[in-house]
């Protein structure tokens, strides 16, 4: 196997962000975990709330600073990646971020968007150089090859979402997440999964809900990739500030 899209990837990282060890998406992790070793997967996860990901990024993220003046992220970032000196919980879970042929993203859609902490381990984790370059977006992306997948959950029922909704279509409140941080890395980002109305589900349309995602995830070979703007086709970009951090 390799990680050629058509065919399983042969490593994957999980990141979970929900606080409730008990909860069904607790349930959706262990079957993606179950299933992706079904496929011939290494599989790591990183529980940010069971590891206390700190989800904020500060000065002391960066243990030999280029600088003493104002903290420039980015610049910190890739000074800090080049000379080994980053905090040693973003280099463990960089050094998986890299190492993965597929990320899997797993969390309860939280108003309109991730929990913070998943949010802090994209900020701190996501590091300029090694992750992006000016130039290195979308299909010029470092991630170029690598598949990603979202999975979330949410409270309200199917008929919230969608077009002409109450809500709005699910792929436009995930978009900073799948065009934003997945697609612009360069990945291919993969129809996200949603599992509808959880806590109201009941038993059987919680385990139709699980069957699905154990569906889907056999299934990804199978699904074609979100379409993504291209750099090529927007040459002025560059010049945007689209990464100034």
């Amino acid at each position: 196997m390799n990680c050629c899209a058509g065919e399983a990837p042969r490593r994957a990282l999980l990141v979970s962000a929900h606080p409730e060890p008990r909860s069904f998406h607790a349930a959706l992790r262990a079957a993606a975990v179950e299933e992706l070793e079904g496929l011939g997967c290494a599989v790591q996860v990183s529980d940010l709330y069971a590891m206390r990901f700190k989800a904020v990024v500060e000065h002391g993220d960066f243990l030999a600073p280029r600088s003493e003046g104002p903290l420039n992220v980015s610049l910190e970032q890739r000074h800090g990646w080049s000379n080994r000196s980053l905090a040693s919980d973003i280099q463990a879970e960089l050094q998986r971020l890299l190492d993965a042929d597929l990320l899997l993203l797993m969390f309860p859609l939280w108003w309109f968007g991730m929990p913070a902490i998943l949010k802090g381990w994209i900020d701190r984790v996501f590091v300029s150089g090694p992750v992006y370059g000016r130039s290195a977006v979308f299909e010029r992306g470092r991630f170029a090859g690598k598949r990603a997948i979202v999975a979330v959950t949410t409270g309200a029922p199917p008929q919230a979402f969608g077009p002409d909704s109450l809500n709005g279509d699910m792929r436009d409140i995930l978009m900073p997440l799948l065009r934003g941080v997945l697609g612009f890395t360069g990945m291919q980002v993969l129809p996200p999964f949603v599992g509808y109305q959880v806590p109201y589900a009941g038993d059987e349309g919680r385990a139709r809900i699980l069957a699905d995602w154990r569906a889907y995830v056999r299934g990804m070979d199978e699904l074609a990739p979100l379409p993504m703007p291209r750099l090529a086709d927007h040459p002025d970009a560059l010049g945007s500030g689209v990464q100034a951090r």
